[in-house]
């Protein structure tokens, strides 16, 4: 079984909607590898909780970096003292292994 710093170290690939979505099982062995995160139907989400507004820009200017590098973006929703990410792959519908790699980088930065 794969550990969350293995997602770490994956590069999304891209996808151009050529791909299906994962399964259920799939997605279940996945989640399995990322702390607080759930699933809502095709997407997955998690919140950040900050003591002030600066702390969760900060986390928002540090996702943005890493998913321009990925080229795999998510829904983000900001407030004083919180962050929402939300991953779906667009593409396919669903849910890919890019959401969870993706996922995976976004809790290694606000644990840095």
């Amino acid at each position: 079984m794969e550990h969350v710093c293995d997602l770490t170290n994956k590069q999304c690939k891209p996808c151009e909607g050529n791909v299906p979505p994962l399964s259920q099982p799939e997605i279940d062995t996945l989640m399995k590898q990322l702390e607080g995160w759930q699933q809502h139907g095709q997407m997955i989400g998690k919140t950040y909780h900050f003591k002030n507004y600066y702390q969760a820009i900060a986390l928002v200017n540090a996702i943005a970096w890493m998913t321009h590098r990925e080229d795999h973006h998510p829904n983000l929703s900001v407030g004083y003292d919180s962050c929402r990410v939300e991953y779906s792959t667009h593409a396919i519908g669903g849910l890919s292994e890019n959401d969870f790699i993706c996922a995976a980088k976004v809790d290694a930065l606000f644990k840095l």
